[in-house]
C-alpha cells in the first residue's frame, strides 16, 4: 500500500517543472500535478470498484468531456434535462479530483448495498498505477485517446485558462511542445499513458474498451452504439441513439448556459466554459509548424507504430 504521507513529504520524489514555476512530481515514471498527489494515492489505496462501475479513463485533453456526456446519456435514459443542468464533470465525477479530493471520502461512492447500481467515474491515472485496482472487480473502463498533436494543442489552451496563468505568465507553446515531447506533462507520458490501456484492451476486451476521439467524431452513432452494448444497455431502437448523438453534440451541449459559464467549479481551476472550446480534428495545424508536426509523428511512428498500434499521424 502506498504511504501517501511518506511520498507527499519524500525529498526524493522526483519533481520537474512543466510550466513556469510550475511542477509535477513523479511516481512510476508518470507525472502528476502536487495538488491532486494525495487524493491520487488515496485512490490506489481507498477506492474499491463494484462490478457494475464504469469508469471513464483518458489522458487529460482527450474528449474526456465529450465521453461523459454521451456514456451518462447511455446509461441514464432520458437524461437531456440532467444535461441542460449540469456540466458533464459534475455528471460523471473524476475519482481523483472530486470523489477521493476532500478530506473524507465522497458520498458519491456508494456501499455494497447498493452493488446493483451502474456508478459512473473517470481517472486520468495510467493503467500501470490502476491496473491492479481494475482487475479486483469486473467492473467496465472504456478509455478514449486523440491524435497527440491535437492533445497537446489543447492542453495548452486550457492550462492558459487556469486561475494561476495570470500570476504565472502564459504557457508558451514551444515550452508546452518541449514538455510534451519528453514527456514532463500532467498525466505523461502521453504514449505511455495510451499504450497502457491500449495493450490492457487487447488483453481484456470484455472489460476494457478503447476508442479513439477521430473514430467517434467520424461516425458518432456507430460508435454510441458499440459503447451501449458494451456497457450493457443496448438501444431498442434507432430513435433512442439519434436523441443521445443529437444532444450530445457539441453544438448542442456547449449553447447550455452551465457550460457557456465562466464560474470556477470547487474542484478545479478553469472556469466551465474551458470544457468547450471547439471539438474538432486536426486543429494542431492551425498552430504547429511543419518541424514539430514532424517531431511529433516520428514520436508516434516510434512508441505507436512501433508497438503494433497504427494511429496518430
Amino acid at each position: 500500500m502506498v504511504n501517501i504521507l511518506e511520498l507527499v513529504h519524500d525529498l526524493s520524489l522526483p519533481k520537474e517543472n512543466w510550466w513556469g514555476k510550475n511542477y509535477v512530481c513523479q511516481i512510476n515514471d508518470f507525472w502528476f500535478l502536487p495538488k491532486f498527489l494525495p487524493s491520487t494515492i488515496r485512490v490506489l489505496n481507498e477506492f474499491k470498484p463494484l462490478p457494475n462501475d464504469v469508469i471513464l479513463a483518458s489522458f487529460p485533453k482527450t474528449g474526456t468531456t465529450w465521453l461523459k456526456s454521451l456514456v451518462f446519456s447511455i446509461v441514464n435514459r432520458s437524461s437531456k434535462e440532467s444535461l441542460v443542468k449540469h456540466n458533464p464533470h459534475d455528471l460523471v465525477p473524476t475519482l481523483e479530483v472530486q470523489v477521493f479530493g476532500t478530506t473524507h471520502q465522497s458520498s458519491s461512492i456508494t456501499t455494497h448495498d447498493e452493488s446493483h447500481l451502474t456508478r459512473l467515474y473517470s481517472t486520468h491515472i495510467p493503467y500501470q498505477l490502476l491496473g491492479n485496482t481494475f482487475d479486483s472487480s469486473n467492473c467496465r473502463v472504456v478509455y478514449i485517446t486523440r491524435n497527440p498533436k491535437d492533445t497537446l494543442v489543447s492542453m495548452w489552451h486550457f492550462t492558459n485558462k487556469w486561475k494561476d496563468a495570470d500570476q504565472d505568465g502564459p504557457w508558451h507553446l514551444e515550452e508546452a511542445i518541449e514538455k510534451f515531447c519528453s514527456g514532463v506533462f500532467p498525466g505523461g507520458p502521453y504514449y505511455d499513458h495510451v499504450m497502457g490501456f491500449k495493450n490492457a484492451s487487447l488483453e481484456k476486451p470484455q472489460n476494457i474498451f478503447l476508442i479513439t476521439y477521430e473514430e467517434l467524431m467520424k461516425d458518432t452513432k456507430i460508435h454510441v452504439k458499440r459503447l451501449a452494448e458494451f456497457l450493457g444497455c443496448p438501444f431498442m431502437n434507432e430513435e433512442e441513439v439519434d436523441e443521445i448523438v443529437k444532444n450530445c453534440s457539441f453544438d448542442i451541449l456547449s449553447s447550455y448556459e452551465v457550460n457557456k459559464s465562466g464560474d470556477f467549479p470547487s474542484w478545479f481551476q478553469v472556469p466551465y466554459n474551458s470544457f468547450f472550446r471547439q471539438g474538432v480534428v486536426g486543429d494542431h495545424k492551425n498552430y504547429l509548424d511543419a518541424k514539430t508536426i514532424e517531431r511529433i509523428d516520428a514520436l508516434t511512428r516510434d512508441k505507436f507504430h512501433g508497438a503494433g498500434f497504427m494511429y496518430g499521424i
